[in-house]
Formats: structure tokens, C-alpha cells, sequence
């Protein structure tokens, strides 16, 4: 396969599990070597960088990879003392995804969701500026998922680089600039969100309202639709609903693409 991530942007590697995601990241990561081709990072070959490649990079896989017997803090604590770079405070960052409460509970008593936090805060607390998260919102509920993809966007607001996999299509139309889809090793597209689904949608608008007592729903032509007098006499006569533009959803194009259901 071949492919670049721009500086300062949210990759999406997307496919189903066993796709290739996970040990694509690991060879770019250096957790896998003696591998065939060029794998160029942060501008240098990834074979020729040294020990000093760590301290660029935050990685939080699907599997928390944490000290059970310690607590929260003081995970933070020994990890942060790896880097050169000066760590984030281990309070503040435990706060900011709700663990402050349970800062000092040995990590063994931890949920799933817990750890995946605290694994997440541990990737980015020596400030990378290249992060790799897998599947970064699994195991979490709405609203902690949604704290995560507030802190990843605020890394790429702030320059930093983000190479995400996951077969969640939804959070990667939240937070991806771009999306490669990948199949059995190979990659079958790479392109914006917005992009693939305008171009792999239909170009309808669909209006769904209310008329006499009844809920109704007709499609209509996205050309020129200020001039479609039935568009035009609905929005006049009846309640509207919803309107929907007729774009496919990520996981729509997916199948499209590949004939492969994601999970």
C-alpha cells in the first residue's frame, strides 16, 4: 500500500477487524520490523530513527497498556517520567476525562472505559506531535466518547498530527480530514469525508411533512431545486419535518466500495 498523512491533520484508516489496520499502524509505530518498502516518518526513514523517535510520538491502542498494580496517578507519574519532554499534570489531565475522583484506585479495579481513558491521557501527556489512537471511543459511553473527540480535536487544532484507526464510520466523519478504506491489506480509496459521500450520494433532497393529518415524504431533484415548483409549493402549503440531502453515509460507500460489511 502507499499513502501520506499531511501535518496537522486526522488520518482515518478505516476497515473491518482484521483488515490490516492495527499492524499497519505497528510498522510505522517500529513494533513491527524487517519490513519490505519505505516507511518514512517525521521526515526520516523509520528504521533510522533511534530511542528519540518516542518521545514524538503518543500511542493509545484498543488494549490499555497500563500498570494494574498502581493507581491512576501514579501511572501518570512514572510514565511522564520517561520523557525529556515535560509532562502534562497528572490531576489536570485525570480531570479532564473524569478520573480525578479515582486518581488514587489501583488500576486493577478499573472498567474497560476506565483504563481506555486513562491509556488515553498516557498518550498524550508529553505533548507528541504525532499521535496514533485504535479505535480510541471503544468501551465508552456517549458521553465520554465525546470528551475523547474533543481532546483529539483540540490536538489538531493545536498543529498536531493524529493517525486513526477504526471501523467506527461515525467517528471518523466527526474527526477525520481524510480516510483511506482498507480491504484484506490493500487500500480501495483515500479521500475527505464530504468528498467520498457527495460523490457517492445521490443528488436528491428529501422532504419529509405534514399534510392533512397525513406524514408524508417525496424526493426531489437537487438540480436546480429552486425552481421545482412542487419543492417549492410543499415548503409554501405544508409542516415540514426533515429535509435531508441525499449523500451516503461512510459505511454506505464502504460496502459500496469493497462488498465487505465492516464488523
Amino acid at each position: 500500500m502507499n499513502f501520506d498523512v499531511q501535518e496537522g491533520e486526522v488520518f482515518g484508516f478505516l476497515g473491518p477487524s482484521g483488515a490490516g489496520k492495527t499492524t499497519t499502524q505497528r510498522l510505522i509505530i517500529g513494533l513491527l520490523r524487517n519490513y519490505n518498502g519505505k516507511i518514512e516518518v517525521l521526515g526520516k526513514e523509520r528504521s533510522n530513527w533511534g530511542k528519540d523517535f518516542y518521545e514524538q510520538i503518543g500511542v493509545a491502542f484498543d488494549f490499555p497498556n497500563l500498570y494494574i498494580k498502581l493507581t491512576a496517578r501514579e501511572n501518570l507519574q512514572l510514565i511522564g517520567a520517561y520523557y525529556k519532554n515535560k509532562a502534562e499534570k497528572p490531576d489536570e489531565m485525570l480531570d479532564r476525562v473524569g478520573l480525578l475522583p479515582e486518581k488514587n484506585v489501583r488500576v486493577e479495579n478499573f472498567s474497560k472505559g476506565m483504563k481506555m481513558r486513562l491509556n488515553f491521557i498516557r498518550s498524550i501527556m508529553h505533548n507528541p506531535r504525532l499521535m496514533f489512537f485504535d479505535e480510541p471511543t471503544s468501551g465508552l459511553d456517549p458521553v465520554n466518547a465525546h470528551i475523547i473527540k474533543e481532546i483529539i480535536l483540540e490536538q489538531k487544532k493545536a498543529g498536531k498530527t493524529v493517525f486513526l484507526t477504526t471501523h467506527n464510520m461515525t467517528v471518523a466523519e466527526q474527526l477525520c480530514d481524510r480516510v483511506a478504506f482498507i480491504v484484506d491489506g490493500k487500500i480501495v480509496t483515500i479521500g475527505s469525508p464530504k468528498d467520498l459521500m457527495i460523490e457517492h450520494g445521490k443528488r436528491v433532497v428529501k422532504v419529509e411533512y405534514q399534510k392533512n393529518g397525513t406524514l408524508l415524504d417525496q424526493d426531489f431533484e437537487l438540480k436546480d431545486i429552486g425552481n421545482n415548483s412542487g419543492f417549492l409549493n410543499i415548503l409554501k402549503t405544508s409542516e415540514i419535518k426533515t429535509i435531508h440531502s441525499g449523500e451516503a453515509t461512510l459505511e454506505d460507500i464502504f460496502i459500496k466500495l469493497t462488498g465487505r460489511n465492516l464488523l
